[in-house]
């Protein structure tokens, strides 16, 4: 029979598209991957991955494999965290992954909120890009997750929308715009926009975050972080978008720039994420409600 270490090793495979990484997730050496997923092929008969010099690419029957021990291994975890429930509320835990333009500035004034309401509940937290939080939800890795939307999520993930979170533009303050308290979409014509790099919805979301003005990427360089950005417009190197709610936590406090309004932005919508099929929904309710009161106690900042 098939074992759900296999599956989680398969799922490993399948993110990471490498032996060794795949490994390094699971917490087991190469060789125990291996030879886990090796006797899985010949128990089931079928190749779920062509192992080449350089590269692994999954077969389709691997991939839809994948998916499916996605879902199973979201179910036993669901399994477990109910069982858990009910023994114990001792063991009430949550693991909870969010974006790095959010939770950096809205966790640090949720934290002490939810040890208060909840004395005995653990959190477990791990910062990643979206598309890896979204599968981490899916294969039980995550319990819930804090993103920003739109972004596309599969059916069985559920979501409630906290809060919108609107731009300030950044800019040098010799920069031309830096006279503006406001500045309108056509003002930034021609003008590319310092952005971090690609695998940040900020990346999208500001690029379509004015309605009507079509906003460029300067391709000479992108960042890792929204510090590493007002790092970079400090220094004369460009401008940029920064979500308010990043600004109003004092992202740019201890920098000499300039920041505007953006007239007529779309803002990005910050959510929490679970599974339907999760136990914890009335909990999970409960702590947006919590990140909700913690982004209005930051206030508006300039």
């Amino acid at each position: 029979m098939t074992t759900l270490r296999q599956m989680r090793f398969l799922v490993a495979l399948a993110d990471t598209g490498n032996f060794s990484r795949a490994a390094e997730q699971c917490h087991v050496t190469q060789s125990t991957l291996s030879t886990g997923l090796k006797e899985m092929e010949s128990r089931l008969g079928v190749r779920v991955a062509e192992r080449t010099t350089h590269a692994v690419i999954m077969t389709p029957v691997g991939a839809a494999l994948a998916n499916r021990a996605r879902q199973i291994l979201a179910s036993v975890g669901d399994f477990e965290e109910m069982a858990r429930a009910a023994a114990n509320e001792s063991a009430l835990q949550i693991r909870l992954g969010t974006i790095p333009t959010v939770g950096p500035f809205l966790l640090p004034r949720a934290l002490p909120i939810l040890r208060k309401t909840w004395p005995r509940l653990k959190v477990y937290l791990r910062e990643e890009l979206t598309d890896a939080l979204v599968a981490g939800l899916q294969d039980g890795r995550l319990d819930v997750i804090l993103l920003a939307l739109p972004h596309g999520l599969p059916e069985n993930i559920e979501t409630e929308i906290l809060f919108d979170d609107g731009y300030k533009m950044a800019l040098p303050r010799d920069h031309p715009l830096a006279n503006l308290e406001k500045i309108e979409g056509p003002d930034l014509a021609g003008r590319d926009l310092l952005l971090l790099e690609r695998g940040h919805c900020l990346q999208n979301h500001a690029l379509s975050s004015v309605p009507g003005v079509v906003l460029s990427e300067d391709a000479s360089f992108s960042a890792t972080s929204l510090p590493t950005l007002v790092s970079m417009v400090e220094e004369g190197l460009g401008v940029t978008l920064l979500p308010r709610l990043a600004t109003d936590a004092g992202l740019t406090a201890a920098h000499d720039i300039h920041l505007s309004e953006l007239a007529h932005a779309t803002p990005r919508q910050i959510a929490l994420a679970w599974r339907k099929s999760t136990a914890s929904r009335n909990l999970f309710q409960q702590i947006g409600e919590v990140l909700r009161d913690a982004r209005r106690s930051l206030g508006e900042n300039t």
